[in-house]
């Protein structure tokens, strides 16, 4: 019995997880109750050594003063708050008028919005719902179809799990050893990527199924003239001479700097483009704030409402991803910079009050712990995993694939694909990533595109039949029975919960081509890393001791030798 248990405490162990977790355990319990309990059961056949628990102490404290995690609590209440002070309200009117006149504008309003709410409450759960109570009823009343209409809202509010600042990325970050800073730059341009397949295939529904996706009615539109007129004109003439300003600001930003600085400094691309699109944000805010205190009437009304509804937004990405990027700032500093800009959002806004506060420091305590435990659970569970050579069984495990890196990293999708369909991403990041991150380190595999290739199959986890966690949040605030609407008081069938599902279908699809994507063009994500040194073959000079004293090539003036 005991060489049966010293031969396969690997596969116990794991199997032993599995089942507990089968049961409705709690995850965090049952990585602990598994760690102990194989821990003494191997200390008690005389396998592993008495002394095997001592060090586990320190690795709970370890865990508790760990800077990292702090992000974690700082963006929730940043999100919580924002969500619950009515932010994704005026965002999804001011859009939704704004791209509401063409066909499927309504659509591309909710997928800018989820990715404006995912770069700044970065909870898919708020998301989601914000966007399906507000957003989806809007859509039914004017004719969208309920697929199309669900499956926009559903992808859109999953869009919290990769774009930036991202509690998954940074509860991955903290698993593979790696800068969440660095996981954040891994993932701007797939999520952008993703974001922009989304957009095209609304463009593409409103050029081939027009039906399905019709644009507003002249008299849903709110924000007009006192002529009758949309005001649109002074909105594009208003964008295009603060993009004109962004875009010279950019240009002359290194030479602005060296002069400010007294010395020749050339800027990398990314600051250049967050300080250009700060100063045109800030330039278009105050433009409006001066002509609205003046009473100029120089521009429209839903210029202004554009303007003042989505520069506070952008001004809090950039001062948590901002300063993050340019180097200002730690992702625990900018998320804690970012719950303060959203405290004060809420307070200009004039709905932070003590319900909202508690509300929100609660809800951040609760999922604050939440992550804890799980990794209080999984450091005790990876302990005995490891003292019981865990570590080896899993790599010898891989190396029997075929197909090498690539079978690795389709076996490993595939089995997180499927487990997103019953667990949590945090549950599948503290159990699984630190199993495969040594084996992806010792195959050769950059961790930082690792990382953000397991966000994006995560994201896709949660849009997934039938499990999806995104489709139950819309579920529960989708009109499932036909209802009288209160604007045009017209009968309007319920949504299904097949309708649901369809509409997530295509997304999905899209989801799985953009982690194809970053398996077959690494460079989506390496690339913002990747700086090349410039050699110049003429200057290199190979100096050789030979062995007397002197060297061979060697100047005799400095006395200098390449050994």
């Amino acid at each position: 019995m005991i060489e049966f248990f010293s031969a396969h405490a690997p596969e116990l162990m794991f199997g032993s997880l599995m089942l507990f977790l089968l049961t409705g355990f709690p995850v965090a319990f049952s990585l602990a109750a598994c760690g102990l309990l194989f821990g003494f059961l191997g200390m008690e056949a005389g396998l592993l050594p008495p002394s095997l628990f001592q060090a586990l102490p320190l690795r709970v404290f370890g865990i508790i003063q760990n800077d990292t995690l702090l992000a974690i609590p700082f963006f929730t209440l940043m999100g919580l708050i924002l969500e619950r002070s009515g932010m994704a309200e005026d965002l999804l009117d001011t859009i939704g008028q704004l791209f509401g006149p063409i066909r499927g504008g309504l659509a591309l309003a909710v997928i800018f919005v989820g990715a404006l709410l995912a770069a700044t409450t970065g909870v898919v759960a708020a998301s989601v719902i914000s966007m399906g109570l507000i957003s989806l009823p809007i859509m039914l009343r004017y004719g969208y179809s309920p697929a199309v209409a669900s499956g926009a809202i559903v992808a859109s509010g999953t869009l919290a799990q990769i774009v930036p600042p991202s509690l998954v990325l940074i509860v991955i970050a903290d698993q593979l050893g790696r800068s969440v800073g660095d996981l954040y730059k891994g993932a701007f341009i797939p999520a952008f990527t993703l974001i922009g397949l989304y957009a095209l295939f609304i463009i593409a529904l409103a050029i081939f199924k027009p039906k399905l996706v019709p644009a507003l009615p002249p008299e849903a539109r709110s924000y007009r003239e006192a002529d009758g007129s949309s005001g649109m004109r002074s909105l594009a003439i208003f964008g295009l001479l603060v993009t004109i300003v962004a875009v010279a600001f950019g240009m002359y930003y290194g030479e602005i700097l060296s002069a400010f600085k007294g010395e020749e400094i050339d800027p990398a691309l990314d600051e250049t483009i967050v300080v250009a699109l700060t100063a045109g944000s800030a330039l278009a805010f105050i433009a409006a704030q001066i002509n609205r205190l003046l009473g100029l009437g120089l521009l429209s009304r839903i210029t202004e409402r554009v303007t003042f509804v989505l520069i506070p937004p952008l001004a809090l990405i950039f001062l948590v991803l901002g300063t993050i990027f340019l180097g200002v700032a730690t992702p625990t500093e900018g998320g804690a910079m970012g719950a303060v800009g959203g405290i004060v959002m809420a307070l200009m806004r004039g709905k932070l009050d003590m319900p909202l506060l508690k509300h929100a420091l609660e809800s951040t305590s609760r999922l604050s712990c939440f992550v804890l435990f799980i990794l209080i659970g999984s450091t005790i569970f990876s302990f005995t995993f490891t003292a019981v050579d865990g570590q080896i069984w899993v790599e010898h495990l891989f190396d029997r694939l075929p197909g090498g890196e690539i079978g690795f990293l389709l076996f490993v999708n595939t089995v997180i694909f499927v487990l997103g369909f019953f667990i949590d991403f945090f549950e599948i990041a503290f159990i699984l990533i630190p199993l495969l991150a040594p084996v992806a380190d010792k195959m050769g595999i950059d961790l930082v595109w690792f990382g953000v290739l397991v966000a994006m199959n995560l994201q896709t986890s949660f849009l997934t039949p039938p499990f999806g966690f995104a489709l139950f949040y819309l579920r529960s605030v989708a009109p499932a029975k036909d209802f009288v609407d209160r604007i045009t008081s017209k009968r309007i069938a319920g949504v299904k919960t097949m309708d649901i599902y369809r509409g997530a279908i295509p997304f999905v699809l899209m989801q799985l081509i953009m982690v194809v994507a970053l398996i077959l063009f690494p460079g989506l994500v390496t690339s913002v890393f990747n700086k090349a040194v410039a050699v110049d073959l003429d200057t290199i000079e190979i100096n050789v001791n030979d062995g007397s004293g002197g060297s061979w090539g060697s100047d005799e003036d400095s006395g200098s030798s390449g050994w």
